[in-house]
């Protein structure tokens, strides 16, 4: 299975033109910039025009005007995970969003610990502790999502965004992370999308 990984576009998936082949196209967070319906309705709909086989995405801590959103309507191909997985071609799917409500109320770490020990890709906005997540020398990752991914059971990949100047591919322990930030801090320029193997 080829899997495309994009994080991180921040109302600029309009930019995104001539994107590779593959599978799956999974979206890890942050696809707004201001959190507002209106543009979550705009991602939204150019997602589900998108030329591949799965389309699957998370919210991230932009994407505020999704907490506790009853998302209808979607394609049967496309599939938003909050906190629930999917299995498609017999790899399982596994998204945690990033609410900064669930920050506030200290839920986050116990989504963390729900997250399937048989998952085989995890989607995340966050990434885990000390991997692709270091900004001005500060690591900005979750402990308890790098305990969950470095265990006895962890997943083959890992997908996230939310640090944008950690663009990247790193393998611990046989598991690929991917860091799928697509624009620099500015805003303005687009980085490569990562293809992925599984």
């Amino acid at each position: 299975m080829r899997i495309l990984h994009i994080s991180d576009t921040h109302n600029c998936h309009h930019q995104l033109r001539d994107l590779p082949e593959a599978d799956v196209i999974v979206h890890s967070g942050d696809f707004t910039l201001n959190g507002s319906e209106a543009e979550a309705i705009d991602f939204i709909e150019w997602f589900c025009n998108l030329p591949y086989r799965h389309k699957i995405f998370i919210s991230g801590n932009h994407d505020e005007c999704m907490y506790g959103a009853d998302i209808i309507g979607l394609d049967s191909n496309v599939h938003y995970l909050c906190n629930s997985g999917i299995e498609l071609e017999g790899v399982n799917f596994y998204g945690v969003p990033m609410f900064l409500k669930n920050y506030i109320a200290d839920n986050q770490l116990e989504d963390y610990r729900r997250i399937p020990c048989y998952t085989d890709v995890l989607i995340t906005h966050s990434p885990p502790y000390g991997i692709l997540d270091s900004d001005g020398g500060v690591n900005y990752g979750s402990e308890e999502l790098l305990l969950n991914v470095t265990g006895i059971e962890h997943p083959r990949l890992h997908l996230f965004g939310h640090i944008h100047n950690q663009h990247g591919i790193m393998i611990v322990n046989d598991t690929i992370f991917s860091n799928g930030s697509i624009i620099n801090e500015n805003g303005t320029i687009m980085k490569t999308p990562h293809i992925l193997e599984i």
